[in-house]
């Protein structure tokens, strides 16, 4: 029988895009699913969490899953590389399934929580490993966009959890919420039926020695054939890159030490710029509402909890939907200004009404120049923080309409995360780190996503409760820093190989890359095109006209390094 059911070319990538943004909507639908379940008056009861006094217990069972993800990111750090993408996304599962269990079987704290560490556990797995698998099996063209489409699908299984929980809700009893944590499983029979017969990364194979069977996979997912000088091109890119890492490559102590070696490729530089997106994705508040949303409105908004709970998976389907704007513009306007545009995207915002109506028209004119317009998330937050300062201070009825005014800026702030801090921050650690440390490079800002992700999640029942409106000038303040940052130290990686990106690196760009045409151009540069037509006519040249030559050359590029780089591959 024929590999993969004899699919090739773009259905084989799409079976492999099935795969990982299955991965990715479980991630989304375990993130909102219990912030259904923590106003679940069964389950609070049950576990004796209604009082005020056990509103830090509340937090920490909640926020336990993200150290349980953490340590799930530091495992695939660890030993995933060696695993391969594959097998370490069914370890995940398998572990995952084992967590869900134990949470629906749950009737105390103790289980409870050893349950959400378990399945933590498994997400932080999956979670550093999908989007790798994905962006080394996908087009340039396409990588982009596929990566983006995971996290929307992310978001569609958040908002999917929300919908589940509010229509459960009604049922009562422990079916409300231990029936939400039960269709995990659609998710994880999914994997388990599509993971096992789909193509290993080739990079990995081809990184671990395994070029013969790499070779057919690129072949296959491009549907041509294996000696075909785009096949070839590629492969030898990957050979070169890998081998380059192989020779240059410091150990983990040299690199903490700040040594470079002799071939400079920028890995500390690089995991720091990868994991820094991944903090500050959580910096930005997004799981004070991700997680907390139907508190939030219960708590500072003072909503009835019917209420509340329709307007949360009424803000996932919006979240959803704004979301969608990501994919087309990924590639087009560059990470960078994905990034950018999220932060400073609100360039006129008019609320119409009375506040209590809390209806927004939006229009959005997209500046070419993103530090002149105000910054979308932090725009909101300050209007949250305003309305509920003075919420706490009018009389009871002028109060009750302030607050509701400040739903309306909740719902916008997730139509400027979901364009662009949704999706590029958990592509981002994909791209930029090398091929050797591209899996740990990924871990690592995953690890760092769920780290903060717990700071976060732990603190916000706490900070509402204590601080009130002050809690939100907190993320006023971090939105606010990330356009410069982004600007100053982030290159573009759209619309590049992942070893054009080496090459970048290779010549040790300034820090500052804002001043660097080539590391911010959201189009691929010239020099990196010419070199790879250059070599694609010679493949196809040597092929042509003696296809020993081109064994011979193959052979050759082991010892790439020796002669230095592409000196040595214009001789071959």
């Amino acid at each position: 029988m024929a590999p993969y059911f004899g699919l090739t070319g773009g259905w084989l990538t799409f079976w492999v895009s099935v795969a990982c943004s299955t991965d990715m909507m479980l991630f989304g639908y375990d993130q909102g699913v219990f912030g259904g379940v923590v106003v679940t008056d069964d389950y609070l009861e049950l576990m004796d969490l209604n009082r005020p006094s056990r509103t830090k217990l509340l937090g920490t069972i909640t926020a336990i899953y993200d150290v349980g993800c953490f340590f799930g990111a530091i495992a695939a750090f660890s030993f995933g590389e060696m695993l391969g993408r594959k097998k370490t996304i069914l370890l995940g599962t398998t572990i995952m399934s084992i967590g869900a269990i134990l949470q629906i079987a749950a009737y105390g704290v103790p289980q409870m929580i050893v349950g959400r560490i378990v399945a933590g556990i498994g997400n932080g797995l999956n979670t550093a490993t999908a989007p790798v698998w994905q962006a080394e099996t996908s087009k340039a063209a396409w990588r982009g966009k596929l990566v983006v489409i995971e996290m929307i699908l992310n978001i569609a299984g958040f908002s999917m959890s929300n919908w589940v929980t509010y229509g459960f809700s009604f049922a009562g009893g422990p079916v409300s919420w231990r029936m939400p944590l039960v269709l995990q499983f659609i998710f994880i029979f999914v994997l388990f039926a599509t993971t096992p017969w789909l193509p290993e990364s080739p990079r990995w194979l081809i990184a671990h020695g395994r070029v013969e069977e790499a070779e057919k996979i690129i072949a296959d997912l491009e549907a041509k054939t294996v000696d075909d000088p785009w096949v070839v091109t590629e492969s030898k890119e990957i050979q070169w890159a890998a081998d380059f890492e192989r020779e240059n490559g410091m150990s983990w102590t040299d690199l903490l030490k700040g040594k470079t070696g002799v071939g400079n490729t920028c890995t500390i530089r690089r995991l720091i710029l990868g994991a820094g997106t991944q903090a500050m994705q959580q910096l930005a508040g997004i799981n004070v509402t991700s997680y907390y949303l139907p508190t939030v409105l219960v708590e500072s908004v003072k909503l009835e909890n019917s209420m509340a709970r329709l307007l949360a998976a009424c803000n996932s389907v919006s979240y959803l939907l704004f979301s969608l704007i990501g994919i087309p513009n990924v590639e087009r306007w560059g990470r960078r200004k994905m990034m950018m545009y999220a932060a400073g995207m609100l360039s006129n915002v008019t609320l119409s009404s009375h506040p209590s109506q809390s209806i927004l028209s939006i229009s959005f004119q997209f500046s070419r120049t993103n530090s002149s317009t105000p910054a979308g998330q932090c725009f909101c937050y300050l209007m949250i923080t305003i309305l509920i300062r003075y919420s706490e201070i009018l009389e009871e009825s002028a109060a009750t309409k302030v607050a509701s005014a400040s739903i309306a800026f909740f719902f916008l702030y997730y139509v400027f995360f979901g364009i662009g801090w949704q999706g590029v921050p958990w592509l981002y650690p994909t791209e930029i780190n090398s091929l050797a440390y591209r899996t740990k490079g990924a871990a690592a800002g995953t690890a760092m996503n769920w780290l903060f992700n717990f700071m976060v999640v732990e603190i916000t029942p706490i900070g509402i409760q204590s601080l009130q409106w002050r809690f939100y000038i907190i993320w006023t303040i971090f939105n606010a820093s990330f356009v410069p940052i982004v600007y100053l130290f982030y290159p573009e990686t759209a619309d590049r190989t992942l070893e054009d990106i080496d090459r970048l690196f290779r010549d040790d760009p300034h820090i500052f890359v804002f001043r660097d045409k080539d590391a911010i151009s959201e189009k691929r540069p010239l020099k990196y095109v010419e070199h790879y037509e250059n070599e694609r006519r010679r493949n196809s040249s040597i092929i042509s006209t003696n296809p020993e030559v081109m064994k011979q050359r193959l052979a050759s590029m082991s010892k790439a390094n020796e002669d230095g780089g592409w000196g040595h591959i214009e001789k071959v």
